[in-house]
């Protein structure tokens, strides 16, 4: 039998439960510090964290064999993740949860357009439709009430 440890799929999942979570604590976290400096505080847990990851597990490597492309691409991905941080987490400063999260979500719709635009992944006519579905589902959510 295979290991779920090698399945693509249950991290995903696992990814997604600790996004929940992320959110959840998130809201409560910001509650009384300004969005900014709340990033700024899970950045430090999350450097001291992962720092004690890579250590342990031996996974860390010389940084001269790191190729420049993909150095590029990883401080491009860490910016972007700042970004993204900072706003999320000034949208769950202004809004609710179980609204903001879901929005939040449409990072899966753009995804799909931007894979398949920059990375010439092919989406089936299924996965179109239960993309559009994830959209739609995020609009109806975001609507006013």
């Amino acid at each position: 039998m295979r290991s779920y440890l090698a399945d693509w799929q249950f991290w995903a999942i696992l990814a997604a439960m600790f996004a929940a979570l992320t959110a959840i604590f998130g809201k409560v976290g910001v509650e009384k510090v300004d969005p900014n400096f709340a990033t700024l505080i899970r950045t430090v847990v999350i450097l001291v964290f992962i720092s004690g990851l890579v250590l342990a597990t031996r996974t860390y490597q010389p940084m001269g064999t790191i190729p420049a492309r993909t150095y590029l691409f990883l401080v491009l991905s860490g910016v972007a993740t700042g970004a993204s941080w900072i706003c999320y987490y000034t949208a769950l400063k202004l809004g609710p949860a179980s609204r903001v999260a879901p929005v939040d979500k449409l990072s899966v719709v753009f995804v799909a357009i931007l894979s398949v635009l920059f990375l010439g992944e092919r989406l089936a006519p299924k996965d179109w439709f239960a993309v559009s579905l994830i959209a739609g589902g995020t609009i109806l959510l975001a609507m006013k009430r």
